[in-house]
């Protein structure tokens, strides 16, 4: 292959016009920025282009050769898609060169409105397999920017089989956790991270303790900030990234300032310029490798990019943090009454109660205890270990024998291997004839429509905030979809009411809001892939316990991802009567003993048949029953985002 200029774009981050001519000026060959709407950094005000703006900036870019893309790029709630529709209207007036977008809304709208900018995928889709890739394309999507979990052999064996476009983080701040699969923030502060206004939770200190114990564990403890990622730098790796196939070489930072951007990019232009011109004469200059170093916020690491950097990528000492967005807070519980909170539906719809359990005794119990619908498979939680298909098998007999129902999930990440695995762990699926799989990329969904005629649900991963994402997952042969976990009651009402599809909605148990390949206990503890180290994994419970004093478990599954749970179960007991319209309502039992979950299973069940029946119960009996769930939960309880009027 000859390389020449157009091989490989630069593409710098805009907040401001200042910032769009000093990245210019430096030699972007592309720039991304933001509206006052719809993008991922709202959390100030003097930065992001008014209407006005975009139109200016458009122009200075195509005058000086310089391509523009703009963010369109969170999560959009059922009020907002007519002021979606509008701001897309205007765009294509704009005509800037393209819209990266995270919400499947955005590809919907787009179809309905004719236009004809083109669309990229953001990193906020998650996008980390081929048939997601395929899918998006099928979609109208021409460049996909991939996650940062990605390692340069998958890009190249990506970009080999699907021909898309790969954008790809190069330099600046990283997040720990899978990209839009973060929600601790949209959780505890109402401030999503997948709405813009994420307040960056995995910044906060945290000692690794046993879970039961309270134990702090680690001898030799590297440090409190045990989620804080360095920055990506991958200067010394132009060549690798540029051989990857990976065409635009992102980097992060749109409220940085233009001295700061002006500075990277100059030093990246002449990298790639030199190797343009001299491929096998390149090595990089070490004058601006200690321009770059020396100017640093953080530490560096090249990330996932050439492998699993393990302790090496974590910034343990918080001496580089240029700013901290938030400090721990204590996550509230319950309110005090159950008529604290208002109800505002009447329909009394009788919802299915499913129960997602992690072994066949606790499967048994739910269904001996009321569950209708019962969730396998997928992430197994060590010490559990993966159900086998004969486990799975055993699973659907014993359900049927209670007239429930068993749905299969699939790992919430699915890269090369998971996908590998689910070809054939989907077609021997079909033959056992469970009522459903359930997914949780899309990737999983194209594979689970290609080798399954089973129904397909999906899982809260997909963070279904609107009606337009439900009609466009209904169009991909979807039969059911889980809410957003971020989503509140408000929000809720607003979706259901024009959804096209049955809905689910969790109501109970305890709460994942980060997943990252990033195994925390191996980089503290300095394990290393050695034998004897999956004992400690496998026997320890793990959380970390931040400063205002709460325990967040951490659980590790069958492929070693992290998996960090909020410090508080789930618990919308009191609510319950507001979502029987929605045609499902999950208890998230999984991390529960098989007592625990007959108990939580049995006390639900019993509140939904008296919602059904509303003269066969009192207001006392569902204040007795909330009490007997108190009493049995393992950890303390809270409405999670409820306690919002919307999540922003």
């Amino acid at each position: 292959m000859i390389l020449n200029r157009q091989s490989v774009e630069l593409l710098a981050p805009v907040g401001s016009q200042e910032v769009l001519v000093a990245a210019v000026e430096a030699g972007a060959d592309a720039v991304y920025l933001g509206g006052k709407r719809f993008n991922m950094r709202l959390h100030r005000s003097d930065a992001n282009f008014d209407d006005a703006g975009l139109a200016k900036a458009i122009a200075y870019a195509h005058a000086h050769n310089v391509r523009l893309y703009i963010t369109v790029n969170n999560l959009i709630s059922e009020s907002e898609l007519p002021l979606l529709k509008e701001y897309l209207q205007l765009l294509n007036e704009l005509q800037p060169d393209a819209l990266i977008v995270q919400d499947l809304s955005v590809l919907a709208l787009a179809k309905e409105i004719g236009l004809t900018v083109p669309l990229h995928a953001s990193v906020m889709m998650n996008t980390h397999n081929e048939h997601a890739v395929r899918t998006l394309q099928e979609q109208g999507i021409t460049r996909v920017v991939t996650n940062r979990e990605m390692s340069l052999a998958q890009l190249a064996l990506l970009k080999e089989r699907t021909g898309i476009e790969i954008e790809y983080f190069i330099h600046g701040d990283m997040c720990i956790a899978h990209s839009g699969q973060c929600l601790h923030s949209g959780i505890i502060f109402g401030q999503s991270s997948n709405r813009g206004r994420c307040l960056k939770t995995c910044r906060w200190p945290y000692e690794l303790v046993d879970a039961k114990t309270g134990t702090v564990l680690g001898k030799e403890d590297p440090g409190p900030y045990k989620l804080a990622l360095k920055d990506m730098c991958m200067y010394r790796h132009l060549p690798e990234l540029i051989q990857s196939g990976v065409c635009s070489f992102k980097i992060e930072g749109r409220m940085r300032t233009a001295d700061f951007v002006k500075r990277i990019v100059s030093v990246y232009r002449r990298a790639v310029d030199r190797y343009l011109a001299d491929p096998t004469g390149y090595y990089y200059d070490p004058a601006d490798w200690k321009d770059l170093f020396e100017n640093r916020n953080r530490d560096f690491s090249t990330c996932y990019a050439i492998s699993a950097p393990g302790a090496e990528a974590i910034g343990y000492n918080g001496q580089r943090e240029p700013r901290f967005f938030s400090q721990a807070v204590r996550e509230p519980g319950l309110p005090t009454t159950l008529h604290t909170l208002p109800s505002t539906s009447t329909n009394k719809n009788r919802a299915n109660l499913a129960v997602r359990v992690s072994d066949l005794a606790s499967l048994t119990a739910a269904c001996q205890n009321g569950a209708n619908v019962v969730y396998i498979g997928g992430d197994s939680f060590k010490p559990h270990t993966p159900w086998s298909l004969k486990e799975i098998a055993a699973a659907i007999e014993t359900a049927s024998q209670h007239n429930a129902q068993v749905v299969v999930m699939t790992p919430r990440i699915t890269m090369e291997r998971e996908c590998s695995e689910l070809e054939p762990f989907l077609t021997q699926l079909t033959t056992l004839r469970p009522a459903g799989v359930m997914v949780s990329n899309l990737g999983a969904l194209r594979l689970a429509k290609q080798f399954t005629d089973l129904p397909i649900y999906t899982d809260y991963s997909f963070n279904v905030f609107n009606s337009a994402t439900i009609g466009l997952l209904s169009s991909l042969s979807v039969a059911q979809s889980t809410l957003s976990l971020e989503a509140t009651q408000e929000q809720i009402f607003a979706l259901a009411k024009n959804s096209t599809l049955p809905l689910e909605l969790i109501v109970h148990g305890p709460l994942e809001t980060m997943v990252m390949d990033h195994c925390v206990p191996s980089a503290v503890l300095g394990l290393s892939a050695t034998a004897g180290n999956d004992a400690i994994l496998n026997t320890t419970s793990f959380a970390l316990l931040d400063t205002a004093g709460q325990k967040h478990p951490l659980v590790i599954d069958q492929y070693g991802r992290n998996h960090i749970l909020l410090a508080k179960d789930l618990c919308l007991f009191p609510l319950l009567s507001n979502f029987t319209a929605l045609s499902s309502l999950r208890l998230e039992c999984q991390h529960y003993t098989v007592d625990t979950v007959a108990a939580v299973t049995a006390l639900y069940r019993q509140e939904l048949d008296g919602i059904a029946a509303p003269a066969a119960t009192t207001a006392e009996d569902s204040a007795q029953r909330l009490e007997q769930l108190r009493a049995v939960s393992p950890s303390e309880l809270g409405i999670g985002v409820m306690r919002y009027r919307t999540s922003r």
